[in-house]
């Protein structure tokens, strides 16, 4: 895949797409036979060489109160995935996501990639919010 386009219309009719910006698309997976939901947000991101990669990111839960020493344990041992910090409504949320140069995509490493971080941010969610379903 070459550009974001390319992405984007990639997943068109396979998910349900809950907002569209120009270099921006947000997905909302439905989840344990539809009792639970993880908002994937997909984007566009440019290193200093301007090679361009597509970021599949998922909002875990707000920072306040985790401990961020398991969360760097997890993500030690975690195959899939990468957390992070990003802020909400200027509040800082954890984040889980994964960045991936455009050339090493396909339809199909796009579609797992959606499937695994959705899945693996949706568990996570559950633990740290004692079962809930906040995002």
């Amino acid at each position: 895949m070459q550009n974001f386009e390319q992405i984007r219309s990639a997943i068109q009719g396979d998910y349900k797409i809950t907002a569209r910006e120009p270099y921006m698309v947000c997905v909302e997976l439905s989840l344990d036979k539809g009792r639970r939901h993880q908002s994937i947000f997909l984007a566009e991101i440019e290193d200093d060489d301007g090679r361009k990669f597509l970021r599949v990111s998922t909002v875990i839960a707000p920072m306040t109160g985790l401990d961020a020493r398991r969360m760097l344990a997890f993500n030690w041992q975690s195959r899939v995935g990468y957390m992070a910090v990003g802020e909400l409504d200027s509040v800082p949320y954890l984040q889980l996501c994964e960045n991936r140069p455009y050339d090493t995509l396909s339809p199909a490493e796009v579609d797992r990639l959606i499937l695994e971080i959705g899945g693996v941010g949706d568990n996570l969610e559950r633990v740290l919010s004692a079962g809930g379903d906040l995002l």
